[in-house]
């Protein structure tokens, strides 16, 4: 990936785990667009990043108007927000985009504590997003297990697995070529779609870690071969 790619849009690019990614991509030389509900918050977003990443390509949009402008459109809303924003987006997402779902159903999204998570009747946030896409709309599930802390922090170093399912291997590798452009982040592909519902468990299993240590713990897996596992 390299400057003059296509963008990365963001949904969502406002919170911390958005506009951490931002800073990481912008910093790797890849234009994104942050989406927001209100324009003008979203600039302001893009402004922050822009200011934290010099020459940063970054650019702040409506939430529907900035998920046309890349083929793999990223969620990263609070469950709370996220049928709301997929309603909102069914007109803006076309057929043969991707949309990468980062969303996890934690129960602090209803006042609850986020080391808690909430029951989904399809079975995980991720199988909940493809129901909602329009046909003709992958959905792929990332990105549950980074921390948006340490995503922000550039000069803090990754060296972290993430684990991607979905149902078409090409479209999950799309996603992982993307998520490797950030320095540290290794992507495993962690099955179908359905096995969302496993991985969206371990965020809140991680922040009741990471609260015990006071740190920004990340997971790792082992024994993997090397090599290009997207070929």
């Amino acid at each position: 990936m390299t400057p003059g790619s296509e963008p990365i849009p963001i949904i969502g690019g406002t919170g911390a785990l958005g506009a951490g990614l931002a800073r990481r991509w912008a910093k790797a030389g890849v234009p994104v667009v942050l989406g927001s509900r209100d324009a003008g918050r979203a600039e302001e977003a893009a402004a922050k990043v822009r200011a934290d990443v010099p020459e940063a390509d970054v650019s702040g949009l409506q939430n529907a108007e900035a998920a046309t402008k890349g083929g793999i459109v990223f969620l990263t809303v609070p469950f709370r927000a996220q049928s709301e924003n997929l309603n909102n987006l069914r007109e803006a997402l076309q057929p043969g985009q991707i949309l990468a779902q980062c969303t996890v159903p934690l129960a602090a999204a209803v006042s609850g504590k986020a080391t808690r998570s909430l029951g989904v009747w399809q079975g995980s946030a991720a199988q909940q997003a493809q129901e909602m896409v329009p046909e003709g709309v992958t959905v792929v599930s990332a990105l549950h297990t980074v921390g948006a802390p340490t995503l922000a922090e550039l000069d803090a170093e990754l060296g972290e697995d993430i684990l991607v399912c979905g149902d078409k291997k090409a479209d999950k590798a799309r996603v992982a070529r993307l998520i490797e452009v950030i320095p540290g982040l290794r992507a495993v592909n962690a099955g179908a779609l359905e096995m969302a519902r496993i991985v969206e468990q371990l965020t809140p299993m991680l922040i009741s870690v990471n609260t015990r240590y006071k740190v920004h713990a990340g997971i790792r897996l082992t024994g993997l071969p090397d090599g290009d596992h997207w070929a």
